[in-house]
């Protein structure tokens, strides 16, 4: 499973809220809650958060064996 616990710690550290995420970088309320539900999120998604957060993709998401 691909949890995205360690997205909500970045954007913690980064100082940025899901409300910026939502208003100034166009992130869908539903893509955040896909996130949140750790459920099926396209590599687009990723890449753009990546690129907002100026971070590298285990800073957003880890496998985690189930």
């Amino acid at each position: 499973m691909i949890s995205f616990e360690k997205l909500w710690d970045t954007l913690k550290e980064k100082g940025i809220s899901q409300y910026k995420l939502i208003n100034t970088y166009g992130i869908s309320t539903g893509q955040l809650d896909r996130l949140r539900k750790n459920d099926n999120v396209s590599t687009y998604t990723l890449n753009v958060l990546c690129r907002i957060l100026h971070c590298r993709l285990e800073d957003i998401a880890e496998y985690i064996e189930e």
